[in-house]
Order: C-alpha cells, then structure tokens, then sequence
C-alpha cells in the first residue's frame, strides 16, 4: 500500500501518526521521565517480590517493571489511595492523643500484708492424694471472690525453673498475692520425668 499521498503526509517521514502512536510515544516520554526524576529505591509502597515483578504494596497490584510501577503511582488509583491513607493515619494520630490525655492513672492499693492460710494434704473416698488449701480473707469488699491461677515454673520469675513443680497463686485486694509451691503430679501419680 502506497503511504505517500495521504493526508497530512510529509514526503519521506512515513505514514501519519494514529492515535495510538501518539499515546503510546507519551507514555514512553512520561516513563522516560519519570525514570529520571523519581528515586524508587526511597518508595515505602514498592516491593519487588520472587519473581522479579514489582507490586504495590499500597494498592496491592502488580507492574512487570519499574516504569509501569512509576506511571501507576503518578495515576488516579495510587494517589486516591495516597490521600485514604493520610486521612486514617491523621485520624489515628487524633484518638491516640486523646487516649493518652484521658488514660485513667493505675490504681495505687495499698498492700495490709498476707492473708492467714492452712494447708492440709488430704486423702478422698479413692484414696487419692489432694492438698486443701483455706485462706482467710476477712478484709476485702463484700461481694468479691479471691482470684486464683495455677502457673507453671516457668512463667515466674522468682526461682529458677523446675518442670517437677507448679505454683498455685491466689490474690485479693487489698492482700499481697501469694503462691504455694506444688509437685507436679499427674492422676496416676506420676511426675514428667517418670513418664
């Protein structure tokens, strides 16, 4: 097909440009330029992931290169979700000032000592081995129960760890919280390390 007496022809230039050629010789122009002036390596929302594609991290698409990441950080999508995201950090930023200044300060006990306790090992119908454990709290508020936990020995601190034994811990205000030291045992009467 003979190009050379079309409209807007010049002679030896080739044929007129379309549409598409022109868009897509400005978006190279746009990435060339891009490529230029913006440093990547400074982006928090880039990440070049196994493959070797670059996504991003912000809009959670993929680019098969650095300068189609750069034109989708220059588009709308990217810079809505720019703007998205200064909000909600502005807006976080606001209710944790405000929690900070309304933080309730931590309530100051004041401790009156130890509660008075009895221990007794005991034996059930089974003859089964059990320790009873009776405190006496006559100070705390009415309505209120005492707290218990059992703690393994190696979430305390205090002593160095020991899987034969266990602590029972038992705790109510205004009392000091105290713990007893008890063997490991399970229902066959059999410490860990027998097993």
């Amino acid at each position: 097909m003979d190009f050379q007496n079309r409209v807007g022809h010049k002679t030896g230039s080739g044929m007129p440009q379309t549409r598409e050629d022109i868009n897509l010789e400005r978006k190279q122009r746009l990435k060339q330029l891009a490529l230029e002036n913006i440093d990547i390596t400074k982006d928090p929302y880039i990440l070049k992931n196994n493959v070797g594609m670059y996504e991003c991290k912000l809009c959670l698409t993929l680019h098969n290169n650095e300068s189609s990441y750069l034109c989708h950080t220059q588009g709308k999508k990217h810079q809505m979700n720019l703007g998205q995201r200064l909000l909600k950090e502005k807006n976080e930023m606001s209710t944790n000032k405000l929690n900070k200044a309304a933080a309730p300060e931590p309530k100051k006990i004041i401790k009156i000592g130890k509660p008075k306790y009895d221990v007794t090992k005991v034996r059930n119908k089974k003859n089964q081995r059990g320790i009873l454990f009776e405190l006496s709290f006559p100070n705390i508020k009415e309505n209120t129960k005492p707290k218990f936990r059992f703690m393994s020995s190696f979430e305390q601190k205090i002593e160095p760890p020991d899987k034969k034994y266990q602590y029972l811990l038992f705790a109510a205000e205004p009392y000091e919280t105290i713990a007893f030291k008890i063997p490991n045992i399970n229902r066959k009467g059999r410490r860990p390390d027998d097993v």
